[in-house]
């Protein structure tokens, strides 16, 4: 072989390489931006309070179809009944007897979640849905029943070795999406995940122990501390049984509150099971909130705590204030007292951070924060990988901020009533 030949072959291949350099540059966008677009989330149903008894089994016979099928939901209603007393009835014993026209009433709905329906035969697994005005009075149930905290709930899977949260719809999600909240004490949060939710909430999330960090997330949902219920999925073989592990968790530090497990025949009945561990797991958390493990971290709350003790020792070691008599005149030339000069107004400053990940964010915040003057810090915009906006209450001289955040070892750039930071 000649060397014009291998020199020839030579530029070839990293002309074929710069191609698929290029091709890949081209593609990476695409793929950016679709770590947010996409069909993604599941909207919750709406919550509205009323019971739901779910999983009620008939079996009836009747002189045609249309019998048989009106049969098995009035059957479907006594059980419902029965089921729903023996949950939330403050009597207690047995329910009482209601007949049929008042149990109709009492419903506001029936839900067929399985249903088989013959000539002469009805077979179906039905839920049932009370009314909770008219439902109230036979349970005995009056006033207001205490609630939690708004928790946000973040659920994640584990199936297959991937852990999935919102990056796409998955069996989990859409169980807790179609949970009627309304009858628990809990009072969740649940976000639908579309957006940019699939980015904010990941199962990263759960190891973060940045209490900026976790603040910044509870204020975009409006919740007041968060829950993790966690589902592990594994198959015996394609098509065949389906073991799940559940974990109930809470709180900023991932803690424990409890753990079951359930088992699917088949993929045909893992909405079943799915829907089964939301009911446990909202038992697990009433659980706790009665015996007052679901109070929200103190250490979440924004509020500075001041003690009142150490102002009133401050003041004391200052002394009296010394006051100038009515008619004393300061002499010109006299230096003026410091204390005599007005405060400078309170103005609103912007200050970008860059914010390569939630620690730059965390040293950005509390580097404006102990700047003289700063009376407030508030998150406009946060974008991991690029630049967060803060939104900073100042008293106080654009310049001065900069020089203070300088000092602290800080690269600053001025503009317009704004100032961008970077380490």
């Amino acid at each position: 072989m000649s060397r014009s030949t291998r020199f020839s072959r030579s530029w070839l291949a990293f002309g074929a390489g710069a191609a698929a350099l290029a091709v890949a540059g081209v593609l990476a966008g695409p793929a950016i931006m679709a770590q947010i677009e996409g069909d993604r989330g599941i909207a919750p149903i709406a919550s509205t309070g009323d019971f739901e008894v779910s999983g009620i089994e008939v079996n009836v016979s009747g002189s045609s179809a249309a019998d048989a099928r009106a049969k098995g939901w009035q059957e479907a209603e006594k059980l419902a009944w029965q089921k729903l007393w023996k949950t939330n009835g403050l009597g207690g014993g047995t329910a009482p007897a209601l007949d049929a026209g008042t149990l109709d009433a009492m419903v506001a709905a029936v839900v067929v979640e399985q249903e088989q329906i013959g000539p002469h035969r009805y077979i179906a697994r039905l839920g049932v849905t009370f009314d909770r005005a008219r439902t109230g009075g036979y349970l005995g149930m009056h006033g207001q029943v205490a609630r939690s905290a708004p928790l946000l709930i973040i659920p994640v899977l584990y199936e297959g070795g991937v852990a999935s949260v919102y990056e796409t719809r998955t069996p989990w999600q859409r169980a807790w999406a179609e949970f009627h909240t309304g009858e628990s004490a809990i009072d969740y949060v649940r976000p639908n995940g579309g957006g940019a939710d699939s980015l904010l909430l990941t199962e990263g999330q759960l190891s973060r122990r940045s209490r900026n960090w976790w603040r910044l997330v509870l204020d975009e949902f409006g919740a007041a501390d968060v829950i993790m219920p966690i589902a592990r999925l594994t198959r015996e073989f394609p098509g065949g049984p389906i073991h799940g592990t559940f974990t109930a968790r809470h709180g900023p530090d991932n803690r424990f509150i409890g753990q079951f497990e359930l088992t699917a025949p088949s993929d045909e009945q893992l909405p079943l099971m799915l829907a089964d561990a939301v009911h446990r797991l909202d038992a697990l958390y009433t659980g706790a909130l009665q015996q007052d493990q679901l109070a929200p971290d103190p250490s979440l709350n924004m509020a500075p705590q001041f003690d009142a003790k150490l102002i009133n020792q401050i003041l004391d070691s200052l002394g009296p204030v010394q006051q100038s008599a009515p008619g004393t005149v300061a002499q010109p030339g006299a230096p003026a007292a410091v204390g005599a000069a007005p405060a400078a107004p309170a103005a609103t400053v912007t200050v970008q951070v860059a914010t390569a990940d939630a620690a730059a964010l965390d040293a950005g915040m509390a580097a404006v924060r102990g700047v003289a003057g700063v009376q407030g810090v508030a998150t406009s915009s946060v974008a991991m990988g690029g630049t967060s906006v803060l939104r900073v209450t100042y008293a106080g001289d654009l310049d001065a901020l900069a020089a203070a955040l300088r000092a602290q070892g800080w690269k600053v750039t001025s503009g317009a009533n704004a100032l961008s930071i970077r380490k």
